[in-house]
């Protein structure tokens, strides 16, 4: 009996747990890019783990595959009975971001998390539908086979690449091209900021695209802040009037890109990512929601270096 078998027949449990946690991170950023939530990544990531644990995998030559497999079966799930959480269909529902202080180390998990995957991308894969978003990202992103990712939506392997088809020219329409290198993105952002802090209409008409789109996203408590706002006079109109109410706000990085979190009172007030293309921001993503922003886990170490 080899060790893969006496894996699958559940003789080798520790080893079944470290091959598990060998994957998990790659799993993890599977179940986030189909579910552009932390939180459900982690309960997917769990999932399959309870699955796995529970499985004879004796007769599996690629457990890896296997896994991925199983969190896009569990992340699908969650998709098809999302309703509790979207109620009505939000349009600025902004994704969960994976956050860190500008100029520190980018912590593994968030390197795994967030690479190629910025928030405006979230955001169209939200607009998908389960199946397509399914078999977009799988087949995409992380190269399964389409003949795999049809077992999972009950479709053939023809439809299913028509799934992934239809997404991939979504995706296509509505996601920026790349942006200028990571400092000049920075220098962008900053001067959006300095121009929103200092009252300059002209300052920030020069950093925004004139058909910049803004989402916020208040959740349930701030709903009134919870809006889509499109071209750059209006963007500016919400920016100069937000200005006000901040103390302060620490440079971040947000999946990959320049980000500001907003400080009011020596609490974390908001979060603003800014997408950019060639020198001008053409989308940016607040998130207000008083709990997710307390989540992202600020310390007060951190807000004590908020500058502006």
């Amino acid at each position: 009996m080899d060790h893969e078998t006496a894996v699958g027949q559940g003789l080798d449990k520790d080893f079944l747990a470290r091959r598990f946690d060998a994957d998990r991170g790659h799993l993890r950023a599977v179940a986030y890019r189909m579910l552009g939530s932390l939180s459900e990544a982690e309960d997917a990531v769990q999932e399959a783990w309870f699955k796995l644990s529970r499985s004879d995998v004796s007769g599996v030559e690629n457990l890896s595959g296997w896994l991925t497999t199983v969190v896009g079966r569990v992340c699908l799930d969650m998709l098809r009975s999302r309703g509790s959480r979207r109620e009505d269909p939000l349009e600025y529902y902004v994704p969960d971001p994976v956050v860190r202080v500008a100029d520190t180390t980018d912590p593994e998990h968030a390197a795994e998390l967030t690479e190629s995957v910025g928030l405006a991308l979230l955001v169209v894969l939200d607009a998908l539908g389960p199946a397509e978003r399914l078999a977009f990202v799988l087949h995409d992103m992380f190269a399964v086979s389409f003949d795999e990712i049809a077992k999972i939506v009950d479709r053939t392997p023809a439809a299913t690449r028509q799934l992934a088809s239809r997404a991939r020219r979504r995706v296509q329409d509505a996601t920026p091209a790349p942006g200028p290198d990571a400092r000049r993105q920075r220098e962008i952002a900053d001067a959006f900021m300095a121009a929103a802090h200092g009252g300059d209409f002209e300052g920030l008409l020069a950093v925004l695209d004139p058909d910049v789109v803004l989402r916020a996203d208040g959740g349930r408590t701030l709903a009134a802040v919870s809006r889509v706002v499109r071209g750059a006079e209006a963007v500016i109109a919400q920016a100069l009037t937000y200005a006000k109410f901040r103390t302060g706000a620490l440079r971040v990085v947000a999946n990959g890109q320049p980000a500001v979190l907003s400080v009011v009172e020596g609490r974390p007030g908001a979060l603003m990512t800014f997408t950019i293309v060639g020198d001008r921001i053409v989308e940016l993503h607040i998130l207000a929601d008083p709990e997710r922003v307390e989540a992202l886990g600020f310390t007060e170490e951190d807000l004590a270096g908020a500058t502006y």
